[in-house]
């Protein structure tokens, strides 16, 4: 038997308008207190219910414009505000964006996501994204950008273009959200992901694990993605890389059974969306991310590099998926 108190239900709530499955902080934090094999056993359930539990889908991520964001998150090397040796470099040229994505595709990814520091686009900027956006979905590839906070129209030009995935990660839970960022508010974010909505596209948002938040602000962040109408289809679980000359660059992060309940209630929340593991997973020994996957991860980043930041690198994955028996799609 586990110690899980008697008032706090572990299913969300289906009664709620509209039908929607609403869930709850103490919920949330119900399910990390179960212990580990319990929740591990649990989330693999509902995975299976909804996926093939030996696939793991994979994106390949590229910097199509680096550094100078105006922005002051705490854990970005890109941000203008902060002290890392990152250098600003400008919009990259189409036709290398759609020789990057050749080449992901043919080393098996099946997603293609492209991201720029701006806090937003100014329209200048927007069509060449639009154009990159054109040419690698010609390829057979899903493609997903980040791009920062959308302007009124943006979002409609973006899925003419064929855009599938539009990412803007929540980052961390409301209370917490002053802690990491203060030069806009979470709102703006979901306000964002409210006009990508609008415009009939998917949704990729998710979160950064390890800043200084606690177990409760890492419940309330997955409430807040779970309870979204509908979910985000994928949703990145993040890892904080501390980089030096970061606000972030002391964080002491979480511990690896944390990192993989955090894996699990995504997973049992959102029952049928790609849970991604992100950033961080450099660091990660094949045993953690093996963990990871029978949690309920079937997502990952696949190459060398996520924007700024290292990444495992390919033949290191092909060897690890052949060790599982995982399948890529």
């Amino acid at each position: 038997m586990n110690a899980i108190p008697q008032a706090v239900s572990l299913s969300a709530d289906s009664s709620a308008p509209g039908g929607a499955a609403k869930w709850t902080v103490a919920q949330v934090e119900a399910l990390y207190d179960l212990p580990l094999m319990d929740l591990i056993f649990r989330a693999q359930q509902v995975h299976r219910e909804h996926f093939d539990a030996n696939e793991i889908q994979r994106s390949t991520l590229i910097s199509v414009k680096t550094g100078g964001c105006s922005e002051d998150c705490g854990y970005c090397s890109q941000s203008a505000r902060n002290k890392t040796e990152l250098e600003r470099e400008k919009l990259m040229p189409v036709d290398e964006v759609v020789a990057a994505a050749k080449k992901a595709k043919e080393k098996g990814a099946s997603r293609f996501c492209m991201g720029a520091a701006w806090r937003g686009p100014k329209e200048k900027d927007l069509e060449p994204v639009l154009e990159m956006i054109r040419e690698v979905k010609a390829l057979g590839l899903q493609t997903c950008v980040t791009l920062g906070m959308l302007k009124e129209g943006q979002a409609e030009k973006l899925a003419d273009a064929g855009l599938d995935y539009y990412n803007h990660n929540l980052d961390t839970a409301a209370e917490f959200y002053g802690q990491v960022i203060t030069t806009h508010t979470q709102q703006d974010r979901i306000d964002t992901i409210g006009e990508v909505r609008k415009a009939g596209m998917n949704v990729c948002s998710g979160g950064i694990i390890g800043m200084g938040e606690s177990r409760k602000n890492r419940a309330a962040l997955i409430v807040q993605l779970a309870n979204m109408a509908p979910a985000p289809e994928s949703v990145p679980i993040n890892n904080l890389v501390a980089i030096p000359g970061t606000p972030m660059a002391a964080a002491k992060g979480v511990d690896n059974f944390e990192f993989v309940r955090t894996i699990a209630a995504a997973r049992i929340t959102m029952p049928t969306s790609f849970v991604r593991l992100s950033a961080g997973r450099e660091a990660m020994s094949d045993e953690l991310q093996a963990l990871c996957f029978l949690a309920g991860a079937n997502s990952i980043f696949y190459g060398d590099k996520l924007l700024t930041t290292g990444n495992a690198e390919a033949d290191r994955d092909d060897a690890l998926f052949a060790k599982l028996g995982l399948r890529p799609v």
